[in-house]
């Protein structure tokens, strides 16, 4: 049974695991395990999806390894997954800061599984990550009209309220599935406190998954299983796997957090079972991006 937004004993629903493997802030001085090019994107989210993934969360990058939201370097990205793994695929809307919005819909024109959706504007780290409200709607819209079930990026308490704002606006349908991300330089801080909050904020019959910032990625993950949520995890989010220690690959972090749940007694979904838990509208074809619109 659930209270107050926590599971209640020693079990829970099957857990979405999604890998969240570049992108467009981590460098590989960073970490030099980060993959940027097609190939190594898809290979990353093959081995993701081999250690318990149930969905990658996708950004790309160009040529010279700079964030980028062109179209065909996100199809063939996605071509090179789905010719390889059942994984599904959430493409990134927010890009990177200073992109306009025309930049960010673009892999919307490859109907993806998922897309996220940031739902207000925040200091991302030393600049502004700018979602203004009609913004906001222009993108909701366009998944809206191609069937793409937006994830709803929570940065702050704030974007709760203006989620619920597009449903009210028909912008957005239930069941509706958030994001809650904790530790960016900005945004809500992680922690115990802030999470049971944002939980407990959530309108009735979401769900949400948690991405934890740094160090937080673990400990707000561990909250999440333990809380009937999902996880986010990966080299976008986390370059170490313990502190002052290196990730090897978002495999690696993925396999952490399945051996968590397995220890809680929550088994972990395979992409089927994400698409039924998150609502989704069934698949393209395997080896399909879409076409161009």
């Amino acid at each position: 049974m659930q209270k107050g937004g926590c599971v209640v004993g020693s079990s829970g629903p099957p857990l979405v695991i999604v890998a969240a493997i570049c992108g467009a802030e981590t460098t590989r001085e960073d970490n030099p395990n980060l993959p940027l090019t097609p190939e190594e994107l898809a290979e990353a989210a093959t081995l993701a999806r081999a250690a318990g993934a149930a969905m990658v969360h996708l950004h790309v990058r160009d040529q010279a390894g700079r964030p980028t939201q062109d179209r065909e370097v996100f199809r063939r990205t996605m071509e090179l997954i789905r010719a390889q793994s059942d994984i599904l695929i959430q493409v990134s809307t927010g890009g990177a800061v200073g992109m306009t919005l025309e930049e960010r819909a673009q892999p919307l024109e490859l109907d993806p599984d998922m897309a996220t959706l940031t739902c207000g504007t925040v200091n991302f780290g030393e600049g502004v990550f700018l979602n203004p409200p009609d913004g906001i709607r222009q993108l909701a819209r366009r998944m809206l009209e191609r069937g793409i079930r937006p994830e709803l990026e929570i940065l702050d308490v704030g974007m709760l309220a203006f989620a619920q704002r597009l449903e009210k606006e028909g912008l957005i349908k239930p069941p509706l599935h958030f994001d809650l991300v904790l530790g960016v330089r900005g945004g809500i801080p992680g922690g115990a406190r802030n999470l049971v909050h944002l939980v407990e904020s959530l309108p009735p019959g979401a769900t949400w998954s948690v991405a934890g910032i740094g160090r937080w990625e673990t400990p707000m993950g561990a909250m999440a299983i333990a809380m009937g949520g999902h996880v986010r995890v990966g080299l976008e989010d986390n370059v170490y796997y313990h502190r002052g220690v290196l990730a090897e690959s978002n495999a690696q972090l993925v396999a952490r957090m399945a051996r968590i749940a397995a220890e809680l007694g929550r088994p972990v979904a395979d992409p089927a079972t994400a698409r039924q838990i998150l609502g989704l509208p069934e698949g393209r074809p395997q080896g399909s991006a879409g076409s161009t619109a």
